[in-house]
């Protein structure tokens, strides 16, 4: 009878310390303050261009987003201005898709800075130059961004990058489960082919030095399109112009109309 006892109270114990508190640990925003319509206009071009209706389900879908994903600042204080660049960056690549939403994360951890492939920040080492990653391993349904990329990706207007975008972009590619730059959660079948043989034409290009499309774009599939997309959404009217057939093939898989 004493072993059903300790062992009781000890479930008791691990419930409200370990279970309850986890649940509790992310903060359900029942409204997203109005101070935030002000940062998205300010530093978010997507939203700033939606009619004022659309303004309304990009929050709500921001709201729906942060109820289901924790943001941890690591290193320093989080700030209104973290949360807002991070649920737009979830936001825009699914915006056009109802009732959408990223199973595959619980977790974003926010850096002060750039960091290293062992995660680290804080030293001085050269090696400190990845901006975001999409957790594999122990960091599996987490994603890491630095807040210098993520602020970047937003600040610089006339670039064709958004960290942001391209790790959330790296997670839709992640549904059907591998990250191969084959969202097939979003390209029909029949778009597949036409798809792979357009991004290898591209992945040509990008390697021949004959493409404004970032270098990156060019080592491997998944990064392509990740990239293409971060173009996609950051200046839309010069890849229409540039890549006519590229915009067309994103339009259909963002579900643009």
């Amino acid at each position: 009878m004493y072993y059903i006892i300790v062992i009781s109270i000890a479930l008791v114990l691990f419930y409200f310390f370990f279970v309850k508190k986890n649940n509790n640990s992310q903060k359900t925003i029942v409204e997203i303050p109005p101070l935030w319509h002000d940062l998205l206009i300010e530093n978010v071009n997507f939203y700033k261009q939606l009619t004022d209706d659309n303004q309304l389900r990009f929050r709500k879908r921001m709201r729906s987003f942060l109820n289901k994903v924790s943001i941890e600042a690591v290193g320093f204080e989080l700030e209104d201005l973290d949360k807002v660049l991070v649920a737009a960056s979830a936001v825009i690549p699914i915006f056009n898709f109802e009732n959408w939403n990223y199973p595959n994360i619980y977790t974003v951890l926010i850096y002060p800075d750039y960091f290293n492939k062992q995660l680290q920040f804080t030293n001085t080492e050269k090696d400190r130059n990845i901006g975001g990653l999409v957790g594999t391993g122990r960091f599996e349904n987490q994603m890491i961004l630095s807040k210098k990329a993520l602020y970047h990706g937003f600040f610089n207007k006339t670039d064709k990058g958004n960290t942001g975008i391209h790790e959330f972009v790296h997670l839709l590619d992640k549904l059907d489960g591998s990250v191969d730059g084959i969202p097939e959660r979003l390209l029909n079948i029949k778009n597949a082919t036409p798809w792979l043989n357009l991004m290898y034409n591209k992945m040509e290009a990008i390697n021949n030095n004959t493409s404004d499309i970032r270098n990156y774009g060019g080592t491997s599939r998944e990064e392509f399109f990740a990239v293409a997309s971060e173009y996609f959404f950051e200046r839309p009217k010069l890849l229409r112009r540039k890549h006519p057939e590229l915009y067309k093939m994103l339009s259909v898989c963002f579900g643009n109309k």
